[in-house]
C-alpha cells in the first residue's frame, strides 16, 4: 500500500512535468482558444491540456501500477478513452458540432458496454426490491456516460474550475470506494485517486491566471472517466450507491440540469451555449474570477460531505436528507438566479410566509396592550 501511495504522488510530478510540453504542442497544432463573447479569457490561450492528464494517467496504469488492474478492462478503457481524446482534440483544433461530439462519446460508451463489460445490470430500490434492467441496461448505461461526460464539460468555463471540482469528486469517490461501497473492486478507487493526482499536477498551470486550458480534450476525458469509474461500482446497485456518485457530482449535474430547464423555458435549443451557468451567475453577483472558482470548490466539498452523510445515515434518515438537500439546492439556485431573475417560486413562497408572520405580530401586541389598559382601568 505504501508503495502505491508513493507512486500516486509520483503521478502528480509526472503530470506537472508533461504539461509544459503539451502547452507547446497546442501552439504547434493550432489548438488555441481565442477570446469571444462566451469566453472569459482576454488573450489567445493554448488548450488540449487534457492530453497531458491522459498521458500521465496511462503511465500510472501501464507502468507504475500495472499489476493492480485486470488486463482486459485496462485495454478496453484505454480504447474507449482514446476515442474521447481524439474527439476532444479534433474539437479543440477544428471545432466540432455538438452532435458530432455526442457521436464520439456514444461510440466510446458502446466500447465500455460491449468490450469492457462495464454496465448497469440491476438496481435495488426501497420497497420494490431488486429490479433486473434487462434490455434497459444498454440505454441506461449509455445515458449515464453521456450525461456525466457532458456535465463536466459544461462547467469548464473558468480557469481551474472543472479541474478542481473533478479532483474533489474523484477523491471523494476514491474514499467512498475504499471504505464504504464494498461492491467496488479495490482497483477502481485506486484509479479514482490516480486520476485526481494527475489533475493535481495539472492544476497549477490551469488555476487563474491559467497558462493552459483543459479544452474539450480534457473536460470530455475527465467526465468520461468519472462516469466509467462510478459506473464500475454500480453494476448491481442499491438505492444509496446510486445516489452517492450523483451527489458527489452535484455541482456539474445541477448546472447541467438547470441549464437544460433554462433553455427549454426560453425556447432555445438545449445544445445552445449561454452565459447563465453557475460560475457566470456568481461573477454577476460581484465575485472575482478566483473567488468564484473557490466558492464552487466549497460547494463541491459540501456535496461530497453530504454524500458521506447518506452512507452513514440510518435507513429512516435517508428521505429527510434528500428533502433537505433538494430544499437547500432550490433555495441556492433561485438566490443566484440560475433559471433567470423572475423564476423564484420558493423564495416568493417564503417571503409570503414571512410577511404573514410579520403582519400577525402587531395584532398580537395590540391585543396585549389593550388588555393591559383594561386591567389598569
Amino acid at each position: 500500500m505504501f508503495q502505491n501511495i508513493v507512486k500516486i504522488f509520483l503521478l502528480v510530478i509526472i503530470s506537472a512535468a508533461i504539461t509544459p510540453f503539451i502547452r507547446k504542442l497546442a501552439f504547434v497544432l493550432g489548438a488555441v482558444d481565442n477570446p469571444n463573447a462566451r469566453r472569459v479569457n482576454k488573450k489567445p490561450m493554448p488548450t488540449i491540456g487534457g492530453l497531458g492528464i491522459f498521458v500521465a494517467f496511462n503511465i500510472g496504469e501501464f507502468v507504475l501500477l500495472r499489476n493492480e488492474f485486470p488486463t482486459h478492462e485496462l485495454f478496453s478503457i484505454l480504447l474507449a478513452s482514446s476515442v474521447i481524446i481524439l474527439t476532444g482534440l479534433i474539437d479543440d483544433i477544428l471545432e466540432l458540432k455538438p452532435r458530432q461530439k455526442m457521436l464520439g462519446i456514444f461510440i466510446a460508451s458502446l466500447v465500455i458496454y460491449f468490450l469492457a463489460g462495464i454496465k448497469m445490470n440491476e438496481i435495488s430500490l426501497p420497497w420494490l426490491g431488486d429490479i433486473q434492467l434487462g434490455w434497459w441496461s444498454l440505454p441506461i448505461t449509455v445515458f449515464w456516460i453521456l450525461a456525466l461526460t457532458n456535465a463536466v464539460n459544461l462547467i469548464d468555463g473558468l480557469d481551474g474550475l472543472a479541474t478542481g471540482v473533478s479532483m474533489i469528486s474523484l477523491t471523494t469517490m476514491g474514499i467512498v470506494g475504499f471504505f464504504f461501497l464494498h461492491t467496488w473492486q479495490h482497483y477502481v478507487p485506486i484509479m479514482c485517486i490516480m486520476l485526481a493526482a494527475c489533475l493535481l499536477g495539472f492544476l497549477p498551470y490551469n488555476f487563474h491566471p491559467a497558462k493552459i486550458f483543459l479544452g474539450d480534450t480534457g473536460a470530455l476525458y475527465i467526465g468520461f472517466m468519472i462516469s466509467v469509474l462510478s459506473l464500475k461500482g454500480l453494476k448491481n446497485v442499491t438505492f444509496i450507491s446510486l445516489l452517492v456518485p450523483i451527489i458527489i457530482l452535484g455541482v456539474p449535474i445541477t448546472d447541467t440540469i438547470y441549464a437544460m430547464i433554462r433553455r427549454k423555458l426560453n425556447k432555445k435549443p438545449i445544445s445552445q451555449a449561454d452565459k447563465h451557468h453557475l460560475h457566470h451567475q456568481l461573477m454577476k453577483m460581484g465575485l472575482s474570477h478566483r473567488q468564484t472558482v473557490l466558492a464552487i470548490y466549497g460547494l463541491s466539498l459540501i456535496f461530497s460531505f453530504v454524500s458521506l452523510l447518506f452512507i452513514a445515515a440510518p435507513a429512516w434518515g435517508i428521505w429527510p436528507l434528500i428533502v433537505g438537500l433538494l430544499f437547500a439546492l432550490e433555495l441556492f439556485v433561485e438566490t443566484i438566479g440560475l433559471l433567470g431573475e423572475h423564476y423564484k417560486p420558493l423564495l416568493h413562497f417564503l417571503q409570503k410566509m414571512i410577511n404573514k408572520m410579520m403582519r400577525a405580530d402587531p395584532e398580537v401586541k395590540t391585543h396585549h396592550l389593550s388588555d393591559e389598559k383594561k386591567n389598569k382601568n
